[in-house]
């Protein structure tokens, strides 16, 4: 099975990507599976940056069919012709919460579009991702799902080159509380300390630079 990863830019998309319509045109694509994530109302207060336009949602499928027909039926719902789409290899370090079909997670699902620095070969880079920061992440941040995703390929010529992708669940509580955000148990002193050893760790693989972080309320739906 493959797992398509879609970052999309266009205003008011929660409707048309959580519309029946939009999950039967992927069923007819050869889609077994669909999440959908909304920068929405609901995550309205958290932080999110990123150099170029503001990612406004994505979208994740997983396909035993063609890719091609995956794209325009993402593109059709969400009137983006040339959507930035990527073929991902997905590795899941902590399972999220299952919820039912349709139902919003109980959780910020904080995804970060993440680039390689021109100092580092893919290998170093997936090395430093995958075996040392990954644990560094985990243990400094009050994180109950992590799931990362390592692109393989570009799926459309105007998406732009990327390394990775990672979705983080946090509490809602996060959302304006840096103690329930890292897990720091309000002691100033240990949010510090988990602040400074992620930061570190994230400068060491480029990922605080280029960065785009996008907080998100999360729907899936088996198809």
């Amino acid at each position: 099975m493959t797992k398509l990863i879609f970052a999309l830019h266009g205003s008011d998309l929660g409707e048309r990507l959580r519309a029946p319509s939009f999950r039967e045109a992927l069923t007819a694509a050869g889609a077994t599976a669909v999440q959908v994530n909304l920068d929405d109302a609901e995550v309205e207060p958290a932080l999110r940056f990123g150099p170029g336009v503001a990612i406004t949602a994505l979208v994740s499928v997983w396909t035993g069919g063609d890719a091609e027909a995956v794209v325009a039926a993402v593109a059709k719902a969400a009137d983006e012709p040339e959507p930035h789409a990527y073929r991902v290899t997905e590795r899941v370090r902590l399972d999220p919460a299952p919820v039912r079909d349709g139902e919003r997670s109980d959780v910020c699902a904080q995804v970060a579009v993440l680039r390689r620095p021109d100092s580092m070969t893919r290998e170093e880079y997936l090395a430093y991702w995958l075996v040392h920061h990954t644990p560094i992440a985990i243990r400094t941040q009050n994180t109950s799902a992590y799931i990362q995703n390592i692109v393989e390929e570009a799926l459309t010529p105007t998406s732009p080159e990327i390394a990775a992708i990672v979705e983080e669940h946090f509490p809602m509580a996060a959302l304006t509380d840096p103690h329930a955000f890292y897990g720091s148990g309000g002691d100033r002193a240990e949010l510090e300390r988990r602040v400074d050893a992620l930061l570190s760790s994230s400068a060491r693989f480029g990922a605080t630079d280029g960065l785009d972080l996008v907080p998100t309320s999360r729907y899936s739906w088996t198809l």
